[in-house]
């Protein structure tokens, strides 16, 4: 074997047309990865290898059977294979070492694409971010891909005696036995068989990425074994020689072997430095328990996305494909362009539909050869289980980030994001939320952004804790305390006491002190913000935490409209920063608050933690180092805007402004009896069953705003400003982690390093880098020619 081996890599390097042939694909390959701009990496702008593992399967294709076209039916035309059939070898030696010696060649093809890595580390932001594990990794996965596409050419090869014909042959098989089971699994009849498993594409898109699964490895073997065997039995039947014999039967058992070591189990090796495609314990125990079918649709779907958004719609397919490799076969998934093919009325009805269904499309500017046109994208999914439907936000947007940040913790999110929401599809009947009434709690008005968030994976109400019984109370799965103004009786208190007792969650957003905006403006701009009397403070004392009497000034505020004067009988309105209107930046690593944007309050008090035994207290959110703290009660005027603040006023410790707590928590009822009017027969549980809640000392944080008209504005927008905040998804965050799984809301912690390139270099030195590698990787197969006929010259001369 060893002899033919060194006799073919003798044969292909002495002749011109390898060198030719390699130096084409290298030029081709060139052209596609630094010129043609909708496959350019210096386009692409990250420090990244994808579109040459996305670009080379398909030249491949012609470069492979180019190598093997001559292999075997050269032979058998010119009457060599005869004479190698007279000597001490097997016909399984002499494939496989043809065999080797074309898959040497296309790893000698490949060596010049070193260049591209060198580049882009070298252009990028720092140098040297390159994720090399990944390289690594993904040339792996190409290494196993040309392996197959040569096991396929030696077979076109020995099916005929005609070069071109066998070229002909490798093409179309290796065209096919990559993406032809694709297209085939899209027919009706076939949608449901898995048909798209059998062809190379779907294995191959696993390793590319740095990942290799041993049941792609197992593909490979077993494939390339199984063409390996094909050409093994055609040479035989050519040759009329006896086609059962030992050579034959070990490449059948081989393949055998493979199959069935690709169905018993897995093992996964991620060679990437974040590890971003390993699944965390609780996403893979999810999908290895699934026992019902998830259908997930993408809608990152249509052509000429930015290359931000290709980036986030490819890190979508990864995550998804992840987890389809758990799943045994019961996630699936697909990418669908759900506007492709309706008229401006029915796509407005559609994106109508998807916003009330908690779906936020998103225009983009997008370059064209016409220059700039805005482009409507949708990043989101949905996921089908049965009849549940549960939509997926896959851009995670952030003031002050730029779109590269946004982006990277978008793709951050992406576990999370699809663990949350196929838990949630597979629970199936949605979970009750309970928000408070009959103490002047925000209205339905005022809450309705909150609650058209929370609805779609949530069934929403009100309740009167005067009315409700104790046992229907448990039944809620948590507690929504919005705002209240007037204070909570004995009963009311005991049975929100008792609610907490038997694991009942608990989200209280509490003003302790009475101060409102438009109270100033309608008392002449004066108002004296007092203490409010709800009685709660024994009971949140007991559990842990104690809201003050005070309020916070904080130079990190949002603004408020204020009337400056009028002209031509119009009132004049300037925006002016209001300090008791704080805005909270996250700072926190707890994943309920890590990547929010800031979140939007008035009129904030403090929050002491008392250090309760069994409670574990997590501060979520801090006013900035710049605040001042007023005691109520105090003065509150408008004319304050006027004044600059003196900045030596406003250096204090960032106060605590809302709080987690953890535990078994105390009884405020324990060793005391019933209160009066409770109807039903209940023995007072003295300690809580483990339960989390959390308190807020602003109830405005959940309050949307409402136009003149009366309609509601989004949660945490600023028709104002028309700035978003955080609040909306602080609410989301919060509910996840008090009516889920814990250990699913920390995925949030996943972290991806932003690899990008340098922008200025890439505009400045473009042409340049364009020439290196579109030169250099070609001249080096030309340097090496030179060189072997150079020394081959020498050889024989003498």
């Amino acid at each position: 074997m060893l002899t033919i081996l060194k006799k073919e890599i003798t044969l292909y390097l002495s002749s011109m047309v390898a060198y030719i042939t390699i130096g084409v694909f290298l030029i081709v390959l060139g052209l596609f990865l630094w010129v043609f701009p909708d496959t350019s990496i210096l386009e692409y702008g990250y420090a990244s290898l994808e579109s040459l593992f996305n670009t080379v399967p398909y030249l491949f294709m012609f470069l492979i059977p180019a190598i093997t076209m001559r292999s075997l039916a050269e032979e058998r035309r010119e009457g060599t294979f005869e004479l190698l059939a007279t000597r001490p070898l097997t016909f399984g030696q002499i494939i496989l070492g043809k065999y080797f010696a074309c898959v040497l060649l296309v790893l000698f093809a490949l060596l010049p694409t070193y260049v591209y890595y060198y580049s882009v580390s070298v252009l990028g932001n720092p140098q040297d971010n390159i994720d090399t594990g990944a390289v690594i990794g993904s040339y792996i996965g190409l290494f196993l891909l040309g392996s197959s596409f040569v096991a396929i050419g030696l077979f076109a090869s020995a099916l005929t005696k005609n070069q071109i014909i066998a070229f002909t042959i490798a093409v179309f098989l290796s065209f096919f036995v990559y993406s032809g089971f694709d297209s085939l699994s899209q027919l009706l009849s076939l949608q449901n068989v898995g048909i798209e498993q059998v062809g190379i594409s779907a294995h191959y898109a696993s390793v590319s990425r740095g990942v290799l699964d041993t049941r792609d490895l197992f593909y490979f073997i077993a494939l390339t074994a199984f063409f390996i065997l094909l050409a093994l039995v055609t040479l035989k039947l050519q040759m009329q020689r006896k086609v059962f014999q030992p050579d034959t039967y070990i490449y059948a058992a081989i393949v055998v072997v493979a199959i069935i070591a690709s169905c018993v189990g897995f093992t996964r090796i991620d060679f990437t430095k974040e590890k971003r495609f390993t699944l965390s314990d609780v996403s893979r125990e999810m999908m290895d328990s699934l026992n019902t079918p998830v259908k997930v649709s993408v809608y990152l779907q249509g052509d000429k996305l930015p290359g931000s958004f290709k980036r986030l719609q490819r890190a979508t397919g990864d995550m998804l494909s992840d987890m389809q490799a758990y799943s045994h076969g019961k996630l699936e998934f697909q990418f669908v362009d759900p506007l492709k093919g309706l008229n401006q009325q029915q796509q407005d009805e559609s994106l109508k539909n998807m916003v009330d269904g908690g779906i936020e499309p998103t225009q983009l500017s997008v370059k064209t050869d016409d220059g700039l046109i805005q482009k409507l994208v949708i990043p989101a999914a949905v996921i089908n289980v049965g009849d549940v439907q549960v939509p997926v936000n896959l851009l995670q947007r952030r003031i002050g980030l730029s779109d590269e940040e946004v982006l990277n913790n978008s793709i951050q999110n992406l576990e999370y994001a699809f663990s949350s929401g196929i838990k949630k599809a597979l629970a199936g009947g949605r979970q009750q939320i309970g928000i408070t009434e009959g103490h002047n709690e925000l209205t339905n008005q005022q809450l309705d952004g909150a609650i058209k968030a929370l609805s779609g994976n949530f069934v929403v109400g009100r309740l009167n804790l005067s009315q409700i019984s104790l046992a229907d109370l448990i039944k809620v799965k948590m507690l929504i305390i919005a705002k209240p103004d007037k204070p909570f009786n004995e009963l009311q208190k005991f049975k929100l006491d008792q609610y907490v007792m038997h694991g009942g969650k608990v989200l209280w957003t509490i003003d302790q002190v009475s101060a409102e905006l438009d109270s100033l403006r309608g008392h002449g701009g004066e108002q004296l913000a007092f203490p409010k009397q709800l009685n709660l403070d024994d009971q949140l004392f007991r559990y842990g935490v104690r809201i003050n009497y005070d309020l916070i000034a904080d130079l990190n505020c949002t603004q408020i409209p204020v009337t400056t004067g009028s002209m031509g009988g119009q009132p004049q309105i300037q925006m002016v920063p209001w300090l008791f209107y704080p805005l909270l930046m996250p700072i926190s690593k707890h994943p309920i608050v890590k990547n929010l944007d800031g979140i939007t309050t008035q009129f904030v008090s403090t929050i002491d933690t008392l250090h309760v035994k069994g409670i574990k207290e997590t501060v979520l959110l801090t006013s900035s180092p710049y605040n001042n703290k007023v005691s109520a009660p105090h003065m509150l005027s408008l004319a304050a805007i006027e004044q600059e603040p003196d900045p030596k006023a406003f250096q204090s410790p960032p106060k605590n402004v809302a709080v987690l707590l953890e535990g078994k928590f105390i009884s405020d009822f324990r060793n005391r009896s019933v209160p009066e009017g409770m109807k039903d027969q209940v023995m007072i549980m003295p300690e809580s069953q483990p339960t989390k809640m959390i308190v807020i000392s602003d109830g405005d944080i959940l309050k949307n705003q409402v136009a003149t008209d009366g309609s509601p504005y989004p949660l945490g927008y600023d028709h104002y400003n028309h700035q978003t905040y955080g609040n909306k998804n602080l609410l989301l965050n919060m509910v996840d982690y008090l009516t889920g799984d814990t250990r699913l809301i920390t995925l949030r912690t996943k972290e991806l390093q932003i690899r990008l390139l340098n922008r200025a270099r890439v505009r400045n030195e473009k042409l340049y880098w364009q020439l290196v590698n579109n030169i250099l990787p070609p001249a080096l197969v030309l340097i090496f020619a030179i060189f072997q006929h150079y020394v081959r010259k020498r050889k024989y001369a003498h």
